[in-house]
């Protein structure tokens, strides 16, 4: 389920708007959702590149004297979690470097696979880092490369890398955006008028009236400058991956993803749920916010009314409380608190995302039964998640995933349910266009769409 996820990153970018930094901190506080432990700003005229950055959510890592000193026609932001390189400040992003080619700017969604190799290869060429994030290696190779020419450069650079990466690279009058050959993460562009955004989701967009051009495709380098949009091919056609799992939980309800609105997918993968696995009940769940989408496809399909057995706090941080029983559960009650009202007596249908660990789903099981739930069934929008991710989600290791090594029903009677219910895999592929060949879904049956790092599974993939 959500808490259990580490999301990846977020990215947005402006050009043609004097007011380009302002627009990128409110464009990334519409991106919030996608990284909340660190935020930056990176921004342009024709011969200077600036950067600002910070830790903690986009308003606390950003002030507004930060953000008004970085005024120019251009900018680039990231919101981050650390799924490659830990929470060090030092990695927070854009990261910014001056090479032969001058100064540039990068912001990056995503993870390499080829990560560490690449960034051996650079060490032994002379290289010095001082973050670990992946995404210094990709500088690291690019101010190697001996042309004066940096699409050249950015062109061979980009053919060396492996795996996930959506990139927003910024420079002196321009913005450079690229997708990886198989479209892992999301990138769509936007326009009003003569100012162009990039952005991971479309949700972003809608703060400032800007219409949705299309999204970047696979393998896509698109370059902004003040005569407009110029789009190339950096690599040639590639098996399509995109993450499924975007629709599942990442992507915000309002934003369209993969051609399609997310909430309306979610919706679709709800319903499904309750038509493969109906039951008597009186109430529907969601766990708030990313269940709501699927708990209402599931009340709507079953005829079961839908209820708000849980409340929110959208206000609590991390907390600081030692990790024994009694106050874990107060930790889990700060966050998402049970409705005795709603729940007490009630055969509950409680609809989720996904469980990964499962410690945050016992949780919340216990607290229900503890505010007088009759009964429970679990009902999850996804196939179990059984393999880890590397591609920029922060999936555990196998060891750490509870359907890696429980059956259904043994998941079941560990967390105390009445009945459980993961969507099937059919199922899943069905709710969203294009079927399984057009999506990533390794987490769910090990079949990985590129090459893994050596040693990077216990066992073979199936």
């Amino acid at each position: 389920m959500g808490a259990e996820i580490r999301h990846f990153c977020g990215l947005f970018g402006v050009y043609g708007d004097w007011n380009a930094p302002a627009m990128v901190h409110a464009g990334l506080q519409a991106l919030q959702h996608r990284g909340q432990e660190s935020a930056g700003i990176a921004s342009a005229d024709s011969k200077t590149v600036l950067c600002e950055r910070g830790q903690g959510l986009v308003t606390q890592a950003l002030s507004r004297g930060q953000v008004e000193g970085l005024r120019n026609p251009a900018a680039i932001g990231h919101v981050r979690y650390g799924t490659s390189g830990g929470s060090d400040p030092r990695n927070v992003q854009p990261l910014l470097v001056h090479c032969r080619t001058g100064s540039v700017a990068v912001a990056h969604n995503g993870d390499l696979v080829n990560k560490r190799e690449l960034r051996r290869e650079a060490e032994a060429a002379g290289a010095t880092f001082h973050t670990s994030t992946d995404t210094e290696t990709i500088l690291a190779l690019l101010a190697r490369e001996p042309s004066a020419d940096f699409s050249a450069n950015l062109q061979r650079t980009l053919l060396r890398l492996e795996g996930a990466f959506s990139l927003l690279f910024l420079r002196p009058g321009e913005i450079h955006a690229v997708r990886d050959r198989h479209g892992f993460r999301p990138l769509s562009l936007g326009r009003k008028d003569g100012t162009w955004f990039v952005s991971s989701e479309t949700c972003a967009f809608t703060l400032f009236g800007a219409e949705h051009v299309r999204d970047l495709e696979p393998g896509e380098h698109v370059t902004i400058t003040d005569t407009g949009l110029v789009s190339k091919r950096w690599c040639e056609p590639a098996p399509s991956a995109q993450c499924i799992f975007e629709h599942v939980y990442f992507a915000r309800p309002d934003s369209k993803v993969f051609g399609e609105n997310v909430h309306l997918v979610r919706t679709r993968l709800g319903r499904q749920l309750a038509r493969e696995f109906p039951v008597d009940a009186d109430i529907v769940v969601p766990v708030p916010e990313s269940g709501l989408s699927a708990a209402q496809g599931y009340s709507r399909e079953s005829g079961i009314p839908l209820d708000k057995g849980f409340v929110k706090n959208h206000y609590v941080g991390r907390t600081f409380i030692s990790p024994d029983a009694e106050q874990r559960n107060t930790a889990v009650l700060l966050k998402l608190a049970p409705v005795p009202e709603v729940v007490g007596g009630q055969r509950v249908v409680v609809v989720d995302d996904s469980i990964v660990r499962g410690t945050t789903s016992l949780g919340r099981i216990r607290s229900l039964r503890e505010a007088g739930a009759r009964e429970i069934h679990f009902r999850i929008s996804c196939p179990p998640v059984m393999w880890p991710c590397f591609y920029g989600i922060d999936f555990p290791t196998r060891t750490e995933l509870i359907a890696a090594s429980r059956s259904v029903e043994e998941i079941a009677k560990y967390l105390g349910v009445d009945s459980l219910g993961y969507l099937s895999y059919e199922g899943l592929v069905s709710c969203v266009n294009g079927g399984a060949e057009r999506f990533c879904t390794a987490c769910f049956n090990g079949r990985y769409p590129t090459p893994l790092p050596r040693g990077a599974l216990p066992t073979h993939c199936p």
